[in-house]
Order: structure tokens, then C-alpha cells, then sequence
């Protein structure tokens, strides 16, 4: 015999469950939710302010030939040009490496895509690469004759006997 405690109401087709959910306990849980949260929230702020205290703590010293140093050094200012003319000695041999080192990638980019001369008395001039590829695919790499490359393959020989 089964061990159910109504048997009339046991049957295939289902039935719905007799008992809610108990509001005060998802109340409960969802205040303590927002509670954890914010704890959290203040417990993670507090451990960033540290960080940045301990951070500030053991910046580098700022050079005495700098004048008006900033407190936070690793913030630059938004006039950036301005403050390294007014604060760093000469020679400022970076003034804006972002600029500079675009204009060096600008330059290498025409080198490497234009013709040019390389040396003009000897008659050596630059090709562009898209070029030079295209050039190499219609004649193929130099290659030497067999006679050549027997030869040198015997003196190979000969040279590692002697050694």
C-alpha cells in the first residue's frame, strides 16, 4: 500500500500545490540583498582609497629642476605643450611622442609606397613594395646555373675536409 496521506487526491492529471510561498521570507531575502550590496559597495570604495593612498605613497619623486610640479604626476593636463614648455629645462627632446611618432609612421609609409631615389649617382632607386611583390611573381627569385651551384657545393666540401 502507498504511503500517501490522501489517496483521493493522487491522481495522474495533476493538481496545484496547497501552500503559497511565504512572502515575509522573499521580503527578508530581498533586504538582505540590498544590505549586502551596499556593505559591499563600501567595503570595495574603502579598499579603492587605500589602494590610491598607498599608490601616492610611493610615486616617484618629482625632479628638482621641475618647477610647479603637479601633486599627481601620472595625470597629465589638458594643456600638455603649455605645461612641458613652462616646467621641464631644455632641450625637450619629446614634446608630444604621439605626434611625433605618427609623423615617423606617416614618413616610413611613404618610403615603403612610393618610388624614389635611393642613390641617385649610382642609379639605385626604391620601388613600391605592392611593386616589387608583383615583379617577383611575374620573374621569379634569381637563382643560380647548376654549374655554379655544383661548384660551390665541392668547395663546401672541400672546406669542411680542411677544417
Amino acid at each position: 500500500m502507498a504511503n500517501n496521506p490522501d489517496p483521493v487526491k493522487w491522481s495522474s492529471q495533476g493538481d496545484f500545490e496547497r501552500r503559497d510561498i511565504g512572502i515575509p521570507a522573499v521580503l527578508w531575502f530581498l533586504a538582505s540583498l540590498a544590505v549586502a550590496g551596499v556593505i559591499i559597495t563600501f567595503v570595495v570604495s574603502g579598499f579603492y582609497h587605500y589602494l590610491q593612498a598607498r599608490s601616492e605613497a610611493e610615486q616617484a619623486p618629482v625632479s628638482p629642476l621641475i618647477t610647479n610640479a603637479p601633486k599627481d604626476t601620472r595625470h597629465l593636463p589638458t594643456d600638455y605643450k603649455d605645461y612641458l614648455k613652462q616646467n621641464f629645462p631644455s632641450p625637450q627632446l619629446e614634446i608630444d611622442e604621439r605626434t611625433q611618432l605618427n609623423q615617423i609612421r606617416l614618413n616610413e609609409e611613404q618610403v615603403l609606397a612610393t618610388y624614389g631615389w635611393v642613390d641617385q649617382k649610382a642609379g639605385v632607386v626604391r620601388i613600391p613594395i605592392e611593386r616589387a611583390m608583383d615583379l617577383i611573381a611575374q620573374r621569379g627569385l634569381p637563382t643560380r646555373s647548376q654549374e655554379n651551384a655544383a661548384s660551390s657545393s665541392e668547395d663546401r666540401k672541400k672546406s669542411k675536409i680542411t677544417k
